[in-house]
């Protein structure tokens, strides 16, 4: 009885919270670091691979909830290049998992029905040669899809993304293809993972299981120059809830609103400033108007 009273309370809640959230502005990019599949395993007694399997089920779901509320792209971290210094073991396995994880989705109906358009981001040509077959097969099928953009970093570090958009520009210049007084913002954001297509946005909400509070080298040019909202929760992420995603975003429009209001006082005050500007010239000035002044 108490479980169904829980069951009943929980879903209850989800649907009020999801009301609220999807009434008020919705993030366009969320990027996810995924982390906790191991310590999630290692709690319950499990072998490390059935928390990542665990895991890649919550990513399937994620998926989901982004579509319904409305978000045009999500960057999720499935492997850093850090990661490369794990057990070969644990690698084999997950870089299988991932590649069955592009196959199914490439096959999926709702990928096609959603046209979901799916890339990776990262040093690919590092993968094993059958998950590089996997990845460039599902960016094939969903090329020209652009309703909802779902972005894999893998094989990615944030440092050595923009380690190599450099080198591509100075190639550029070297070849004479483009000038240094040139190079902008935009120059660099287009040419940093991937490498042909649209570069990936500035990120609005970055989310990060598992209790630690930092970024992990994760989209550092996206995410910094953007001053995106964060969100880190406690659950590893095989436990992630729609709760805690819905969180997550309400704590995105939280910070938007903060700052619309912060905007609303700065007017304000310039505004006062203004006025008193003005009363002051007027009372030194009575014959000219603030034109003449």
């Amino acid at each position: 009885m108490l479980k169904y009273v829980k069951r009943v309370a929980y879903h209850t809640y989800e649907y009020f919270l999801s009301k609220e959230v999807t009434s008020s502005y919705i993030p366009e990019h969320i990027a996810i670091i995924m982390d906790g599949n191991r310590r999630y395993a290692n709690r319950i007694g499990k072998l490390t691979t059935y928390g990542h399997v665990k895991g890649a089920s919550v990513t399937e779901k994620v998926i989901e909830w982004c579509y319904e509320v409305g978000i045009k792209q999500l960057t999720i971290y499935a492997f850093s290049t850090e990661n490369f210094n794990r057990a070969e073991d644990e690698k084999q396995k997950l870089f299988e998992l991932i590649g069955l994880k592009f196959d199914e989705l490439c096959k999926d109906e709702r990928t096609h029905k959603k046209k979901i358009h799916i890339r990776a981001i990262g040093d690919i040509q590092k993968l094993p040669i059958s998950l590089q077959y996997s990845i460039k097969e599902a960016e094939r099928c969903t090329a020209t899809y652009d309703q909802f953009y779902l972005n894999v970093a893998i094989a990615y570090g944030g440092r050595q993304d923009i380690v190599q958009a450099v080198r591509k520009i100075a190639e550029k210049v070297d070849k004479g293809q483009l000038n240094t007084e040139d190079i902008t913002e935009s120059t660099i954001a287009n040419h940093l993972y991937p490498a042909a297509g649209n570069a990936i946005p500035n990120v609005d909400l970055i989310i990060r299981t598992g209790g630690d509070e930092r970024v992990s080298n994760f989209l550092p040019w996206q995410t910094c120059g953007n001053e995106c909202a964060t969100y880190f929760c406690a659950p590893y992420w095989p436990e992630f809830r729609k709760i805690d995603f819905l969180r997550s975003i309400r704590i995105y429009q939280e910070r938007l609103q903060e700052k619309k209001l912060v905007m609303i006082k700065r007017n304000a005050v310039l505004l006062e400033a203004l006025k008193k500007k003005d009363s002051e010239i007027i009372t030194k000035y009575p014959t000219k108007t603030i034109h003449e002044v």
